[in-house]
């Protein structure tokens, strides 16, 4: 059932785009057919690959790296209620720019290489950990907090000892949002300037006016973020025990001992 539900879906949206092909009668080069497309994916399939695994380690990297910078950000807003009044500004003030702009800076900066598309993979991914993740901090039930104080938790201790384990399934949500968008800064990038990537091979694609192959690319990259969205989900929910309603309170009884 866990492989027919997403096939299933996976073959209707195939056999609507089919039929948007035939009832539109949308020439190639505009729209061409699934069948086209994935002729051009076994054509291509090994310089697919290719652009594909580095495409993947652009949104790999800027996960990580953007996740850890949120984290930390999210723990110092928490921790330091006067760093928040200076910090939390900052914050909204880097979000109100678009990073797509920001890209050909980045470019600028750090060169056509993976250091400014694992950037912007990075400043996409930052926010949504940091907002979701300090939400999550702010929020511990106060209940137990005032169980943590009566077994003398100084106040590091106890965001180290209860309010981050309590935080963590808001962590999740952030970090699932930021997988669900770390594609596009890693894809922005690369069609700013890269020499390899799914991005770089969809405008070159263009370029040519090779329709078919533009598509097979984006229909890799999708089949790529889908696939990295499951696998951390799933990783989530492997780390995250308590978020199906167990560990966290029964960890709270061990504070005194």
């Amino acid at each position: 059932m866990t492989i027919f539900r997403p096939l299933t879906i996976g073959l209707g949206l195939l056999a609507l785009w089919q039929a948007v092909v035939w009832v539109s009668g949308a020439p190639p080069y505009i729209l061409p057919a699934p069948g086209e497309v994935m002729r051009a994916v076994l054509a291509r399939a090994d310089t697919l690959a290719l652009h594909a695994g580095v495409t993947l380690a652009e949104i790999a990297l800027g996960l990580v790296f953007g996740t850890l910078l949120g984290m930390a950000a999210a723990i110092s807003l928490a921790a330091a209620p006067r760093l928040r009044l200076w910090l939390f500004p900052v914050l909204v003030i880097s979000q109100a720019l678009p990073v797509f702009a920001l890209a050909p800076i980045l470019v600028l900066w750090l060169g056509y290489g993976l250091a400014s598309k694992v950037a912007m993979a990075a400043l996409i991914i930052f926010f949504p950990v940091t907002a979701a993740f300090y939400d999550g901090l702010r929020r511990t039930d106060p209940l137990w907090l005032d169980v943590a104080r009566s077994h003398g938790l100084s106040p590091l201790a106890q965001l180290w000892r209860v309010r981050l384990p309590a935080a963590l399934p808001s962590l999740a949500s952030g970090l699932r949002v930021a997988t669900s968008v770390a594609p596009i800064g890693a894809i922005v990038g690369e069609w700013v300037g890269a020499s390899a990537g799914l991005g770089y091979f969809m405008l070159h694609a263009n370029g040519r006016m090779q329709i078919d192959v533009m598509f097979a690319a984006l229909l890799v990259l999708a089949v790529l973020a889908i696939s990295l969205y499951f696998a951390v989900d799933r990783g989530l929910k492997w780390a995250l025990p308590w978020v199906a309603g167990e560990g966290f309170t029964h960890d709270l009884r061990s504070l005194g001992e």
